[in-house]
């Protein structure tokens, strides 16, 4: 069990692992929040300190105007980088409307059987319709570049390794095979700096 941490070090920790990022814009001319969610660290980041980050430091940067989320599941431990059923659903219910209506796109990479599944059966519940037709599953990052410029986006080097295993290992899309054979590495804490993940910005 993790130590409890002040709501400014979870802040803090959120800005430093840069869990969010709003950068480039994708072919319609859009705004880009990138989304790494195993940067994020559901164990010391309580769901109101999360809405209050939203709030304070995303939302405000994205302006009036359309944007589009690039949302990377690479990776991702259920345990680890997820705040839960009831937490994703107080996060969505405190998105501001304009917000809501100002995103046209949600780009989803290495969603993976299991997210699909949620996100086909219980997500339908918790989002409403609109949002869950903005879905865009991307199953190989060479796909993203339909969508996005190349040279617009940073992703994260373990990405790329996950998109060469899947090549090799494409049982690995449906579930029916792990990918515990290559290591990605742990979850970012108080103590591993951002560097930890080299990221690459395809040009």
């Amino acid at each position: 069990m993790c130590a409890p941490i002040s709501e400014l070090e979870q802040e803090e920790l959120l800005e430093k692992l840069e869990v969010f990022k709003i950068k480039g814009r994708d072919k319609h001319g859009r705004k880009i929040l990138r989304i790494i969610a195993k940067f994020f660290p559901a164990r010391l980041i309580s769901i109101e300190v999360l809405k209050k980050y939203l709030e304070e430091r995303v939302f405000p940067k994205l302006g009036k105007r359309k944007f589009a989320v690039l949302y990377v599941h690479t990776g991702v431990q259920r345990s680890e980088n997820l705040p839960g059923i009831s937490g994703l659903r107080s996060i969505y219910d405190a998105i501001p409307a304009n917000v809501k209506e100002n995103l046209e796109a949600f780009y989803f990479i290495h969603p993976g059987l299991q997210a699909r599944l949620f996100l086909a059966t219980v997500g339908r519940f918790l989002f409403n319709a609109g949002l869950y037709g903005k879905l865009k599953y991307i199953s190989r990052v060479d796909y993203l570049w339909e969508n996005m410029r190349r040279n617009e986006v940073e992703i994260p080097e373990f990405v790329f390794d996950h998109d060469e295993d899947l090549e090799y290992r494409p049982m690995m899309d449906y579930g029916l095979e792990s990918d515990h054979a290559r290591v990605y590495g742990g979850a970012p804490t108080m103590d591993s700096p951002v560097t930890t993940y080299s990221m690459r910005c395809i040009s």
